[in-house]
């Protein structure tokens, strides 16, 4: 049984030498030139200014969106000429304002610590009435797109919005 022993031993020495002798040699060799990294900057390329694009997007479509073109006649719904850029901006102002007066933290959304901002499409009928509200883009957490909308529901009536849709933006932030 000794000699066994020995033999296995004996083997088993060899066995490692000839592993790590390998190692040696392999490593031993000069490694192979690299040549040196070189980086440089490109600026991006000058895009063209894009058509104006809808708000929401159709990304699921693997058809490329078609933009319809507005009727060539008016509804007779409307109320009268189109609001300039500044005009259209104070209306967005006053009806934040309004909404602002209306929205809540939900406590559970509070306990849980969600934030989020919620981007509601609110329909206007011709007497100021808000007729609809939908959610355009959501925070992500129902409560606070719940929350949002039962706050645009709550102003009561925009006699004052001339525009028959507004998109108004509703931040919920903690502090």
């Amino acid at each position: 049984m000794p000699s066994r022993l020995i033999l296995a031993l004996a083997l088993s020495l060899v066995l490692h030498a000839v592993v790590l002798f390998w190692d040696a040699v392999r490593f031993a060799a000069p490694p192979v030139a690299q040549p040196p990294l070189a980086a440089s900057l490109r600026l991006p390329a000058k895009t063209p200014p894009r058509a104006e694009a809808p708000l929401l997007k159709d990304t699921l479509s693997a058809d490329p969106p078609t933009v319809k073109p507005p009727p060539a006649t008016r509804p007779a719904t409307s109320a009268g000429p189109p609001l300039s850029e500044a005009a259209a901006k104070r209306q967005v102002e006053a009806a934040k304002r309004k909404l602002s007066q209306h929205v809540y933290y939900p406590p559970d959304a509070v306990a849980r610590g969600l934030e989020g901002e919620v981007r509601l499409l609110l329909r206007v009928s011709d007497d100021g009435h808000i007729s609809d509200v939908s959610i355009a883009a959501s925070s992500g957490h129902a409560i606070l797109d719940q929350a949002a909308v039962k706050a645009a529901y709550a102003m009561g009536k925009v006699t004052w919005v001339h525009s028959r849709e507004l998109i108004l933006p509703v931040v919920f932030r903690l502090e």
